[in-house]
Parts: C-alpha cells; sequence; structure tokens
C-alpha cells in the first residue's frame, strides 16, 4: 500500500481538518472547564515553548527535505555526466562494438528521463525492467572487446560504463531517501497538541480564529511533503541534464 506522504495536498487536507478539529476541542475543554487566571501566565509560558518547539521541528523537517531535494537534483547531473563521458569513451572500443553501445546508451538516456517523468507505477515497474535488461547489455558490450583485446585505453571504456551503473544506484537510493515516518508522526501529535493548548488558552470560542494555525501548519507540512515526494509532488525534479544530453546525442 502507497503511504500518503506520498499525496502532498491529502497531508494537507487530513492534517488542516485534524489540526482545527484539536484547536476546536481544546476550545470546548475551556468552556466546559475554564482556565484559572492565576494559571494563566503558567500556561501562557508552556504554550509558548510548545509552539517554539513546534516551529523548530517544522524548520528542521523542511531542512531535512530540502537537503534530499538537492541531492535529487545532484545525482540526476551526475548521470548525465557519466551517459555522456562514457558516449565519447565509446571511441576506444572497435567500432562495431562502439556503434551498438552508442545506440544503448542513446536508449538507456530515454528509459533515465521516463524514470524521472513518469507518475504511473505500473509504468515504473516496465521501466525498471527495460532498464535493467539495458544495462546488462552496456555491460556485456563494453566487456566482450576488453576481454578480447585488453589495453590501457579500453579499459577506461569499462571504468565509464561501471560509472553509469553506478549512477542510476545512487539515484536510486536517492530517490528512497525520505523523512521517516516516525518523525512525521511525532511532529504530527506536537503539532496537534499545540493546536489543542491555542484552543484550551482562548478565553472564548472563535471558530475563525482557530483557523489561522491550523491552516499554517498545514500549509507547512504540505511544502514539505511535496518537496519529500519525488514523483507525487507538484516541485520535483526536472531531467534538464539528460534531455540536453538526449537532444546532444541525436
Amino acid at each position: 500500500m502507497e503511504s500518503l506522504l506520498n499525496y502532498p495536498r491529502l497531508v494537507f487536507l487530513i492534517s488542516f481538518f485534524v489540526l482545527w478539529l484539536a484547536a476546536w476541542i481544546g476550545g470546548w475543554l475551556q468552556q466546559r472547564r475554564r482556565l484559572d487566571e492565576d494559571l494563566r501566565t503558567d500556561f501562557n509560558l508552556i504554550q509558548g515553548a510548545t509552539l517554539t518547539l513546534l516551529g523548530l521541528i517544522i524548520g528542521f523537517s523542511f531542512s531535512m527535505a530540502i537537503g534530499r531535494y538537492d541531492q535529487r537534483k545532484t545525482y540526476e547531473e551526475a548521470e548525465a555526466n557519466a551517459i555522456g563521458t562514457e558516449y565519447v569513451r565509446a571511441d576506444l572500443l572497435p567500432q562495431a562494438d562502439a556503434n551498438r553501445i552508442r545506440d544503448l546508451l542513446r536508449r538507456y538516456t530515454d528509459l533515465r528521463i521516463a524514470f524521472y517523468e513518469t507518475r504511473d507505477h505500473e509504468e515504473l515497474k516496465k521501466i525498471a525492467l527495460e532498464r535493467a535488461s539495458v544495462q546488462d547489455q552496456l555491460w556485456q558490450a563494453v566487456v566482450r572487446p576488453v576481454t578480447a583485446q585488453p589495453s590501457p585505453l579500453t579499459t577506461l571504456a569499462v571504468a565509464g560504463m561501471n560509472d553509469v551503473i553506478n549512477s542510476q544506484g545512487y539515484t536510486q537510493a536517492a530517490w528512497w531517501n525520505r523523512i521517516p515516518e516516525s518523525a512525521w508522526g511525532l511532529m504530527f501529535l506536537i503539532a496537534i497538541f499545540a493546536n489543542g493548548l491555542l484552543g484550551y488558552g482562548a478565553k472564548r470560542l472563535q471558530p475563525k480564529l482557530f483557523i489561522v494555525l491550523p491552516l499554517v501548519v498545514s500549509i507547512s507540512f504540505f511544502l514539505i511533503a511535496d518537496i519529500d515526494s519525488p514523483r507525487r509532488g507538484v516541485i520535483r525534479v526536472h531531467p534538464q541534464n539528460l534531455e540536453s544530453l538526449r537532444d546532444s546525442l541525436r
């Protein structure tokens, strides 16, 4: 089952409703059992500390999401560089092998671009199977002539192909590297508690006022989930380096 965190818009809707409900319940409890004025100062201190903690955790989570997004961008650029370098190094091999490797690299580049652009999981599985097949063909195409006639120059082609395959693995690892769901759960619980304190600290029920903090926090959750979601988010890594490489290879 796909994680809810892969759908940032749904994260926003659910978090806004739950946090607004927490603030409303806090306000309702305040009406049932009013806070003594002599405890108001201590309560405001606790409320302020809780909201500060929530802000720090949201900021830290946002920083984590930005770091993972930058990592995905870096590996996309590294993939394009590795493929482009190997395309040039194919000149070190016999002509027939070089032509085959270049054809496979053009096909491989199209598959890598499709990996970045598709949102369909079934299509993604097909791309993964075809990518694995092309990687195997590329490796066999470069190893066969080097094994037949080994030389220091032809081994550069093998090293370049190794970089091409490794760069794909680094990219996949970066796409799997997400903010842990346990961290999301703790952040969400603190947000619920903070909004409950907001409602309990209000002197009277004001529905419009109770919307402000849940809305701001929900927007923050949406932004974090969107940046941290490689495939479903609005803010995604566009394979511009791979597309530029594809145009140059053609």
